[in-house]
Parts: C-alpha cells; sequence; structure tokens
C-alpha cells in the first residue's frame, strides 16, 4: 500500500462553536469510511503552523485518497494538500 499525507486547514467559519467540530469531523470520518473503502486510516494529528489537521493515510487506489480529500474539502470547511509519501528507507534504497 502506497502512503499519503492529507495536510488540511480548517476555514476560520468552520470553528465559531467548538461542539460543532466533533459533529463535523465525525460526519466526514463516516462519510469517507462509506464511499472510500481503499482508504485505510492510519494517524491523524491536530497539529500548530499552517495546517490545522494532518492525516496519514495508505491505499493503493490513488482516486479514493482524492476523493477523501474532496469529501474534507467539501464537509469539512477546509483546504486540503495531498502528499505521497515514500518511507525513508525505501527512498535510500532506490537512491
Amino acid at each position: 500500500m502506497q502512503t499519503y499525507i492529507i495536510l488540511s486547514r480548517l476555514s476560520p467559519d468552520a470553528l465559531k462553536d467548538p461542539k460543532i467540530y466533533r459533529e463535523m469531523a465525525d460526519k466526514v470520518s463516516n462519510r469517507i469510511k462509506q464511499e472510500c473503502p481503499d482508504v485505510h486510516w492510519q494517524k491523524s494529528f491536530a497539529v500548530l503552523g499552517r495546517f490545522d489537521v494532518v492525516d496519514i493515510v495508505e491505499s493503493d487506489n490513488p482516486k479514493q485518497v482524492e476523493k477523501a480529500a474532496m469529501i474534507i474539502r467539501a464537509f469539512g470547511n477546509s483546504t486540503t494538500e495531498t502528499l505521497f509519501a515514500t518511507p525513508w528507507h525505501e527512498f535510500l534504497d532506490m537512491l
């Protein structure tokens, strides 16, 4: 499976009430589980800096990773950037 990193920045309007955030996160998660069965979530982190959330996923289906990112955008009131990730040891072996 390939590893992808999805970086998300929440819209300033998305968090007017922190209670709404949990509902929004559950809605996004459930929708991705239903519509993107080939995307396997590994970890999610809340981060400080340019992005608010870092999700690490694995999939052999890049189209479903794209769809998951679009669901995050549409239902999570976010902008996203998706990165293809190669484990460091595999990168070194490739050189």
